[in-house]
């Protein structure tokens, strides 16, 4: 995917992330926070599930016996974890609050990740430029979270 798309794409779709909050706290409230996490996961399953045969078929799917476990289990326990405490914390921390702690708290485990190359990915050593980064996003989070 061309940068400049892949950059737009991101945008967007963190633009949506931060409508997550509110819709998911509503659901919570309504029909309980895990009960709403839990209709919230499946609808989004069955969207995927739908999206997956529709481009490519579910062939593939037989290749997941080749991932080491943590590939398969961690990354659906941290959606589940994120959409959970989202749910809960946006009725304190408002939507802006919710979006600038997650945000920075991606960052900062992003840049350690990078760092050290976990996961497969290249390793992009720590910088003082990097550091200013999350300093400045944790500086930016605390001025939209503080009252």
């Amino acid at each position: 995917m061309d940068r400049n798309l892949a950059l737009m794409l991101t945008v967007f779709v963190g633009g949506l992330v931060a409508l997550q909050a509110p819709i998911n706290s509503t659901l919570g409230r309504t029909v309980g926070s895990f009960q709403g996490a839990a209709i919230s996961f499946s609808v989004g399953l069955i969207a995927l599930l739908a999206l997956a045969a529709l481009t490519s078929g579910t062939g593939t799917i037989g290749r997941a016996r080749e991932l080491e476990w943590y590939y398969l289990v961690a990354g659906g326990l941290i959606g589940a974890a994120y959409v959970t405490s989202v749910l809960v914390t946006v009725r304190s921390l408002g939507a802006g609050g919710v979006t600038a702690a997650t945000i920075a708290g991606q960052l900062a485990m992003s840049v350690l990740i990078d760092h050290f190359g976990f996961l497969g990915l290249p390793r992009a050593p720590l910088n003082a430029s990097r550091v200013l980064g999350i300093a400045l996003l944790a500086a930016g989070a605390f001025l939209i979270v503080r009252d």
